[in-house]
């Protein structure tokens, strides 16, 4: 017989919503301010439930959900994303935002790791002192 959750840490629903790989991290952000509870501050420990709403700040964007699940353990994305429902100004916002970065010509990450040449190039420029080889 399973226990109905009425509220779980924020660290742990943060986790367990696939906001953050560890609860760690979750924990880690929650302590420098990335995360807002229902308008305000909160702590790793401090209980969510059903209808709270989260703030959370992560890799230049920021996300406003309303909680419509508790969960403790960590599932299936789908699952995860069920624990949840993002704000339409939210959503708005993430998207101008990314368009934005699109439009401005963002640099992109290298894919994979640098080859014989690259290393080559990254040697030289170390070497001499950042002054690529001259």
């Amino acid at each position: 017989m399973a226990l109905e959750l009425t509220e779980v840490r924020v660290d742990v629903w943060l986790w367990a919503a696939r906001f953050f790989k560890t609860r760690g991290l979750a924990k880690q952000a929650i302590g420098s301010g990335k995360v807002q509870l229902n308008g305000g501050a909160c702590k790793a420990a401090r209980p969510v439930r059903v209808g709270d709403r989260l703030i959370v700040r992560r890799g230049g964007e920021t996300v406003e959900v309303e909680l419509l699940g508790l969960s403790e353990q960590r599932g299936p994305a789908p699952v995860a994303q069920a624990l949840h429902r993002e704000s339409e100004a939210s959503r708005t916002a993430r998207e101008a935002a990314r368009e934005q970065r699109r439009l401005a010509g963002a640099p992109v990450r290298p894919a994979g790791r640098p080859g014989k040449h690259d290393r080559a190039a990254l040697r030289r420029f170390k070497d001499h002192g950042g002054h690529g080889g001259v």
